[in-house]
């Protein structure tokens, strides 16, 4: 295995790590929003995705592309563009996912917790649009593409 190719499955390890990690804010945040608060999935579900994107940029830049630390306003710009992108991927998946199989039915008890399908849902949607993220994030942060239209 050559250092790039290295180098690359560093990189998808440490994206699918820092994924988990969001996807654990962004699921408990749901969860707490919906069963807690109240509040509709299709309302809740915004919310917590944009605190998970808020971690997953610190640990973008962070951890996974170091190299875009220091990143210009274009990468900047391109991580809020496909993060508001992934976003609106979410919103419909999920509608979609309430109209094919709901969202209210318990499925079966964990612990003592119901596991409704809008939480089997969120974690479908979660895995689609984590393939859209990983490969228009790394373009966006690795890009020099993107500064020439952003100086």
């Amino acid at each position: 295995m050559n250092a790039k190719s290295s180098s690359r499955w560093s990189e998808v390890f440490k994206f699918l790590v820092s994924g988990g990690i969001c996807f654990l804010i962004q699921f408990a945040l749901l969860v707490l929003l919906r069963d807690g608060a109240g509040l509709d999935t299709l309302i809740a579900l915004p919310i917590a995705f944009l605190v998970a994107v808020l971690a997953n940029y610190i640990l973008s830049v962070l951890w996974i592309w170091p190299s875009a630390k220091g990143s210009n306003t274009a990468a900047k710009a391109g991580f809020l563009v496909t993060s508001l992108l992934g976003l609106a991927w979410n919103e419909l998946l999920m509608w979609i996912f309430r109209l094919i199989f709901g969202e209210e039915q318990v499925l079966f008890t964990i612990l003592g917790k119901d596991i409704s399908m809008y939480m089997v849902n969120a974690c479908i949607t979660t895995v689609l649009v984590m393939f859209w993220n990983f490969f228009t994030k790394r373009a966006v942060l690795q890009s020099k593409l993107l500064s020439r239209f952003f100086r």
